[in-house]
């Protein structure tokens, strides 16, 4: 079965773009189309989408008030917001309100089409500039950090959010030590936001090495993915 779904952005040009790619996609299929948030809950509605695909800046309702609207009435659909803005104050409404994707609209197509299959399959996927950003309000506040989606009161309960198990649904309790030196400084740079490029220039060595070290980290920790991993790092104290 095709993952279906149902495409919101206010520019009709920007809509049709995403849609002719997407259909070349032999795994995706577009189901609608909505040009303003109040359209996308009634589509969504009607329709029942895998995943929303929408802009945070739309007329008669918002991204983010369509996204709280779409958990309420649909707690299955998978929402990824494809925008133009990294800043604090709208990548944090955004997962706040229960988006599994942030993406910024100059991503390369086919990392579209891979961060679709990631969200649908159950993982988060951030920019790495949102990831930034989320990472630098878990660090700098607590209370933040236990009004995000997912997350747990470390005082009142030592039970670790579903992103912080393994794919056999285990708690993982693996510490920094287990990790080599260069997949500690790898881990911080991660939970810095910067991405698999950028890790590789500060730290003067190639892309594949960094994807290796990335790998090696995730399965030591029992973890998904980059974002998980970063989450983990910061909630834990392990980034300095």
């Amino acid at each position: 079965m095709p993952i279906t779904i149902l495409l919101a952005d206010d520019h009709a040009m920007v809509r049709r773009g995403l849609h002719v790619f997407l259909s070349t996609q032999p795994d995706m299929e577009v189901v609608g189309e909505a040009s303003n948030g109040q359209e996308a809950l009634e589509q969504a509605e009607q329709l029942h989408p895998d995943v929303v695909l929408m802009d945070l800046h739309m007329p008669v309702l918002d991204g983010i008030e369509t996204a709280r609207r779409l958990r309420s009435i649909l707690p299955g659909i998978r929402i990824i917001v494809l925008t133009s803005f990294s800043d604090q104050d709208h990548v944090v409404p955004a997962v706040r309100a229960g988006v599994k994707g942030y993406l910024l609209k100059d991503i390369e197509p086919e990392d579209l089409a891979a961060a679709i299959r990631n969200v649908h399959a159950g993982q988060v996927e951030l920019h790495p500039a949102a990831a930034g950003q989320l990472m630098h309000v878990m660090a700098s506040s607590e209370q933040s950090m236990n009004d995000l989606p997912g997350h747990v009161n470390p005082h009142t309960s030592t039970r670790l959010p579903e992103q912080e198990r393994d794919g056999r649904g285990k708690e993982t309790s693996h510490g920094p030590d287990m990790l080599t030196r260069r997949e500690r400084e790898v881990l911080g740079l991660i939970a810095q936001g910067l991405s698999n490029k950028e890790i590789a220039i500060k730290l003067i060595i190639t892309e594949k090495t960094v994807k290796t070290h990335v790998s090696h980290l995730l399965d030591k920790l029992g973890l998904a993915d980059r974002t998980q991993a970063a989450l983990h790092a910061v909630r834990n104290g392990w980034v300095v």
